[in-house]
């Protein structure tokens, strides 16, 4: 086997180990701080300031602005971001991608064998799971250290080689610089892949006392190249999401370009900009780096002030049509129908928005099936049987979706709050079970013409107000985690115990009288087991909230 094909072959494996390492260190991050992550991104985006910073440690932590950037489209597309914060967020994370190329300079991939051997002692000998999930990252981090030093090695074999350094040459035109950039970082769908590549380049040749094959000119425009090469990916996940997700996304491929735009055109006018870097850093490594830093800090000032008209203009290009407005009652599923392109932490999250979509249904049916009930109305008993076909599907289809992101890498407090998750559409699929039963109940006293005592309808009513309040609470809770709200839905969930038990009391009373039919006696006595019943899914619904270590107590 000839040196160029061992080159070849140590090329590709290298570039494996760079991606296989950045997805190593994105999921042990998410792992471990996928919560955190999912808090620093929702309360850092207060204003358009501190939601830059939040794209760039958001970035920083999970070693892909891609990854990020996909992040804040699913939260967008999920109602947990406005699009003005997530251009802020976007705007950080291009920033926070070049974290990676400085470290590259700083040439610690000589220590890659340090971060290999602490990340496999961490992960294998340890049986906490955080402490294994750290090794997890430390290891991925090693890894992608150590695919720099496998490419550099194989680039010394093809500084050898005429053709290749003829090929290199051409990108010395910068339009065909810059479209290489894009081309290769559409392919590998990671900016951070291809300006380490290109930083681990100018390294070598450093290493080797040699002049780099490809000039800083050059490699700046590839940079370039690679920032609206990478938002491709972005603009991928947002096809089949909402409008506002769409506007994030062309606002990513759109900031792109207009920096490529403007500032490539000021260093094909303004050469004495490149001029400026290779006077400031001797090294073309450190040159790249910090291009590729301050370009991405420049746009980012640039139209940082802007954010408010960008938000306006997107909103025009991309108009909300009326047939996309999300339906409550849609027998599909919103928030989990991209779940193949969703990380851990946005499928997490987006479970519970859909759980918390089909908990509300429920609970407007059985407020439904108690009006149809009372008011004897054919429409809304036709209404509660629909519903439930919807909340059926539901169940079915969120259980299955489960199953999916229960094989998702987790962290350990996601992983719980999947597990929790079946039991919780099972508790509400129960309650829209209790709405039906109570519709077949309304449509046998229409049919019947049977009436209840003023006594009896009262008690109903109070039952009923008393247990519409307790799921509204419960869903409440869960959907805020809101451990204050517990103490009060045992409360109410204790008193609707007694007062069944009353009620019940007071019908066998009844029935001893000329003022009761046993026939509406039967319907009374299983319209309370209904409403009780409903009333201890709520408690469950809310009382999930509490860890399995709290429970257990």
């Amino acid at each position: 086997m000839s040196d160029i094909q061992v080159g070849i072959i140590r090329a590709i494996g290298g570039l494996g180990f760079l991606l296989f390492g950045m997805k190593m260190v994105s999921t042990g991050l998410e792992q471990v701080a996928g919560n955190r992550l999912q808090s620093i991104l929702k309360r850092a985006t207060s204003n358009r300031f501190f939601a830059v910073i939040a794209g760039i440690l958001a970035t920083i932590a999970i070693n892909s602005s891609t990854a990020t950037t996909i992040i804040v489209v699913g939260f967008v597309n999920s109602g947990l971001m406005t699009l003005a914060q997530s251009i802020g967020v976007i705007m950080g994370s291009n920033v926070g991608t070049t974290f990676s190329a400085q470290l590259i300079a700083f040439r610690i991939d000589a220590y890659a064998p340090i971060f290999i051997f602490l990340g496999v002692v961490a992960y294998l000998f340890f049986k906490n799971r955080n402490i294994k999930n750290i090794g997890y990252v430390i290891l991925g981090f090693g890894v992608l250290l150590f695919s720099i030093t496998l490419m550099s090695d194989s680039l010394r074999v093809f500084r050898a080689q005429p053709e290749f350094l003829n090929m290199l040459t051409r990108f010395e035109n910068p339009f065909l610089a810059l479209l290489v950039g894009f081309v290769f970082t559409a392919i590998v769908q990671s900016s951070t892949a291809t300006s380490t590549i290109l930083v681990g380049l100018h390294v070598a040749s450093a290493l080797d006392g040699v002049p780099p094959p490809i000039s800083f000119e050059a490699s700046a425009f590839i940079i370039l190249g690679t920032n609206i090469g990478t938002s491709i990916t972005t603009v991928l996940a947002s096809i089949p999401a909402n409008r506002d997700s769409k506007r994030a996304a062309l606002f990513h491929i759109t900031y792109d370009i207009i920096g490529c735009i403007v500032f490539g055109t000021l260093l094909f006018l303004f050469p004495q900009i490149l001029t400026w870097f290779q006077n400031t850093w001797t090294e073309t490594a450190r040159q790249v780096a910090m291009f590729h830093t301050l370009y991405n800090v420049a746009v980012l000032l640039l139209l940082l002030p802007f954010i408010k008209w960008i938000t306006i203009m997107l909103q025009k290009i991309i108009p909300m049509k009326e047939s996309e407005i999300k339906k409550t009652y849609d027998r599909k599923l919103i928030y989990l129908d991209t779940i193949n392109v969703q990380t851990p932490t946005l499928a997490v999250i987006n479970a519970k928005l859909e759980i918390c979509r089909m908990g509300k249904m429920a609970n407007e049916n059985l407020s439904l099936s108690l009006e149809a009930f009372f008011e004897k109305n054919s429409d809304k008993i036709n209404k509660v049987f629909e519903n439930e076909k919807t909340i059926d599907y539901l169940n079915e289809s969120i259980a299955s979706k489960l199953v999916t992101i229960s094989s998702m890498s987790l962290s350990r407090a996601d992983a719980e709050k999947v597990g929790e998750m079946f039991n919780l559409i099972s508790n509400i699929e129960r309650i829209g079970d209790h709405a039906e039963n109570i519709a077949e109940y309304a449509t046998a006293m229409k049919d019947d013409n049977l009436k209840f005592t003023d006594a009896a309808n009262d008690e109903l009513k109070t039952l009923s107000d008393l247990t519409i309040k307790i799921i509204n609470q419960a869903l409440h809770a869960y959907d805020r985690r809101d451990k204050s709200l517990l103490p009060q839905i045992d409360t109410l969930e204790e008193e609707v115990d007694d007062l069944s038990v009353q009620y019940v009391k007071n019908h066998i009373e009844r029935l001893k009288t000329v003022d009761c039919d046993p026939i509406n006696g039967v319907i009374f006595t299983d319209m309370i087991s209904d409403l009780e019943r409903s009333a201890d899914h709520a408690r469950n619904i809310a009382f999930a909230i509490l860890s399995e270590t709290t429970k257990k107590k």
